[in-house]
């Protein structure tokens, strides 16, 4: 899975992929023209009294990855359908943050990046008498 995260006002290049902006509210003082966003779920987004919450605060980091997960746990099918876009090409995260490193974009690649890394559940054992006899 190819994950990118980069701030929506740096200049969009072909090695992006698809680009999809990972806020609620559209960036101050840019043009959609020039974001060049192929995708905008704001159900991904972290919810407004979430975001006030959290204002960027470092020591609220931790807190804010657990509720944005719980967040995100809500949103099943948005979820997967971008954790299987990335699957098939690479994905750009966009954030309109100042922050470079401690916000909603960077907790959503770790969000989809973990799933990834969970362990598939084995296949059930047939245990019925037929399949006894047979083993």
């Amino acid at each position: 899975m190819a994950i990118a995260v980069k701030r929506v006002y740096e200049a969009p290049a072909a090695s992006d992929g698809l680009r999809v902006l990972i806020d609620r509210l559209w960036p101050r003082g840019l043009s959609k023209a020039a974001a060049r966003i192929d995708l905008w779920p704001r159900a991904l987004s972290p919810s407004n009294a979430l975001r006030r919450w959290y204002a960027h605060e470092a020591a609220k980091w931790p807190e804010f990855r657990r509720r944005y997960a719980a967040e995100l746990a809500a949103e099943p099918e948005v979820f997967a359908d971008l954790r299987s876009r990335a699957r098939r090409g690479k994905v750009t995260l966009l954030f309109g943050s100042k922050e470079p490193r401690l916000n909603n974009a960077y907790a959503l690649k770790a969000a989809l990046e973990a799933r990834e890394r969970r362990p598939q559940p084995a296949a059930k054992r047939d245990r019925s008498p037929r399949a006894r006899r047979r083993a």
